[in-house]
């Protein structure tokens, strides 16, 4: 579960992207329901909504919200085409029992994959907490990416992209919602 409480034009904003004609006022992003994402166009981010989660595996039942192992035939395809990276938008994400924003840094983004087969959907790419402050208790977290590092998730070969693939070198906020 994440966060995403700002309009598209601010997300499109903090993004370096078009806004579109997506429609987000913003709030609360849970598994199945739609949300904008920013995909790299051909000269263009822009700002396009998509459900959260894919349609599983052949042998799976699950819709798939999450991309842990990227090494799994079932990603490693999407992985490597550069037009099926996405940013996945948010202004908190939920570690634990806890809310986390990303210090001075009011709409951030995770790393994510979308693709268009059955369902235009995404799933968000997630790493191991390995003790980040305040984020020692949580065991997996999305990937975030630097505001200067979203050109490479989209764009760059896989080969450097997965460079990006650990701890997050931000600083997290504790975020409280009544």
């Amino acid at each position: 579960m994440y966060r995403l409480d700002a309009p598209a034009d601010q997300i499109a904003a903090a993004l370096g992207a078009e806004p579109g004609r997506d429609v987000w006022e913003g709030g609360g992003v849970l598994p199945g329901g739609f949300a904008p994402v920013v995909v790299q166009g051909k000269e263009t981010r822009r700002l396009v909504p998509r459900l959260w989660g894919v349609p599983p595996p052949p042998r799976g039942t699950n819709v798939v919200t999450h991309v842990r192992n990227l090494e799994s035939p079932f990603w490693i395809g999407t992985l490597r085409h550069t037009e099926f990276r996405c940013l996945i938008p948010m202004t908190a994400f939920r570690g634990g029992n806890a809310w986390f924003g990303v210090e001075d840094c009011p709409v951030f983004a995770a790393a994510g994959i979308w693709r268009d087969s059955e369902v235009v959907s995404f799933a968000m790419v997630t790493i191991a907490g390995d003790g980040l402050y305040p984020l020692e208790r949580v065991a997996t977290l999305p990937l975030i990416l630097r505001p200067e590092d979203y050109g490479k998730w989209l764009r760059a070969d896989w080969k450097l992209a997965q460079d990006l693939v650990r701890p997050s070198t931000q600083r997290f906020r504790a975020i409280t919602y009544s």
